[in-house]
């Protein structure tokens, strides 16, 4: 792992100048002043409170990256140490860490995943499927990150660019051949997989999410497009909404992927039958070659996810029966995933926080059962508000009963969320709609009314094991409260 590089490279791969030079070798990067240490660069970036520079004199770092503002913050402090100075630290950054790591993403093959919904799931079924191929595989994304199954701790969906290119230097150490990873739409727009050579990268849909990030749809699908440049091998594309349509016309190397029955697509999927549990028996034709395979996972979403990877896996050259007998044992945590006590009704969690995602997971569960359908559902404070109505009138729509209430409120009060939420579950006749503000009592409220042969669902946190009220996290997993609200009523896991 250890790649040493002097100060002129680095300022040079920057297109920065070199103040206090001084013959330093450097052997990595950090964004974080405390975490870095001799032989590294500490990158200053400016905060939304403060520059980073702020912190570099204590930091322990043997240089540093960073802007102009940032020049003149440690020439105050009297730093002696050298700085490589860029008009602007973060388009750069990624570049820069790459080298700093011998640009390990060169020796791997990477397929990114991008789009609103299923990039969790088709990035496991990718690792699962790559396994199975007999392939080293690593894995980035929202529910962390794993190299060859065992689990690396990581915080967001998409790590910053120092972090990442540590990551695939470490995995390249170790043998990793094949890299898994989720492409946020931030990641993209703030450079944090600059310098990353992605071998192929997949596109599942778009709907309405982060427009509290992005201005507009429009603005939204361009910072996705931002992944599918010349470079790639293949570009591979769902086309079953006018998002993957105008994403196929503007990519590279496109490979086409469909499960509406269109013509001339590459790759194209059909269900021909489900189970009882809910796992699904898919046909798949790949280039003229027709495959079947089960899928664990329910839900039409789940056969496009699969479609996708399975052509991702197959424009790298992996062996598609090898790949979809790796699929079959697929599970994806907080995805869709059930909580089986012995009762005698489905409880499923899922991480749907957006009313397209709402709206597939809630039509899934129709497709599955004869009785009645119930959802908890919230909304998150300090988010996209334009969200909240639709996601109630989404709920509503395919529910029976829909109890409404707070899903990581952050510094709002959860009362004026919860009746932007309700507001749009109200505008659907014959619903019976209650709110109830704390998340376990709902839940509670929710497995309580179930009767034999319905189904319930509690969307918006997945995985996620916290609640995030005001500045604090709270210990929360919607699957421990379903558990336990199960055990309640007299249903326990054997």
């Amino acid at each position: 792992m250890s790649n040493h590089i002097s100060i002129n490279t680095i300022a040079q791969i920057a297109g920065g100048r070199v103040e206090n030079d001084a013959a330093v070798e450097i052997s990595g990067i950090s964004l974080d002043s405390r975490a870095v240490g001799s032989g590294a660069i500490f990158a200053a970036l400016p905060g939304t409170r403060t520059h980073g520079a702020m912190f570099a004199h204590d930091s322990a770092a043997s240089a540093f990256l960073t802007d102009e503002e940032g020049w003149a913050l440690l020439q105050d402090a009297g730093e002696i140490r050298p700085v490589i100075v860029v008009e602007s630290v973060r388009p750069i950054l990624g570049r820069v860490a790459s080298a700093v790591y011998g640009n390990p993403s060169s020796k791997l093959t990477v397929l990114g995943v991008t789009g609103t919904s299923g990039k969790t799931t088709t990035t496991y079924m990718l690792e699962a499927g790559l396994t199975a191929a007999g392939k080293k595989v690593g894995l980035i994304g929202t529910t962390g990150t794993r190299i060859m199954g065992e689990d690396v701790p990581s915080s967001l969906t998409t790590p910053e660019a120092p972090k990442l290119q540590e990551l695939f230097a470490e995995m390249v150490t170790r043998g990793v051949t094949h890299v898994v990873m989720e492409v946020s739409s931030h990641a993209l727009v703030l450079g944090r997989v600059g310098g990353t050579q992605f071998t192929a990268a997949g596109f599942t849909n778009l709907s309405q999410d982060h427009l509290d990030f992005h201005p507009t749809m429009e603005d939204y699908f361009e910072a996705k497009a931002l992944l599918f440049d010349a470079s790639l091998k293949a570009s591979v594309i769902c086309v079953d909404d006018e998002w993957g349509e105008k994403m196929a016309a503007r990519a590279h190397n496109v490979i086409t992927v469909g499960t509406r029955n269109q013509a001339g697509v590459d790759c194209s999927a059909r269900l021909i039958s489900t189970t009882d549990s809910g796992a699904q028996d898919v046909e798949l034709e790949l280039n003229g070659t027709v495959h079947q395979f089960r899928l664990p996972l329910p839900g039409a979403f789940n056969v496009a996810n699969a479609a996708l990877a399975a052509a991702l896996a197959q424009a790298v050259g992996v062996n598609v029966e090898k790949f979809l007998s790796g699929i079959e044992g697929a599970a994806v945590p907080g995805r869709m995933e059930r909580i089986n006590c012995g009762q005698e009704f489905i409880a499923v969690v899922d991480y749907a926080h957006k009313p397209a995602a709402i709206a597939a997971a809630l039509t899934t569960l129709r497709e599955q059962v004869s009785g009645r359908i119930g959802v908890v559902v919230g909304a998150g404070g300090d988010r996209d508000q334009s969200k909240r109505a639709p996601m109630g009138e989404e709920a509503a729509r395919r529910a029976d009963l829909v109890i409404i209430t707070d899903d990581n409120p952050r510094s709002e009060d959860p009362a004026t969320i919860r009746a932007a939420v309700k507001a749009g579950a109200e505008k659907v006749q014959g619903t019976e709609v209650r709110e109830v503000g704390s998340r376990s009592e709902a839940i509670r409220e929710l497995v309580a009314w179930a009767q034999p042969g319905d189904a319930v669902i509690v969307v918006g946190k997945g995985h996620e094991v916290g609640q995030i009220i005001g500045d604090e996290v709270h210990h929360f997993d919607d699957r421990e409260e379903v558990r336990s609200a199960l055990a309640g009523v007299g249903f326990k896991e054997d």
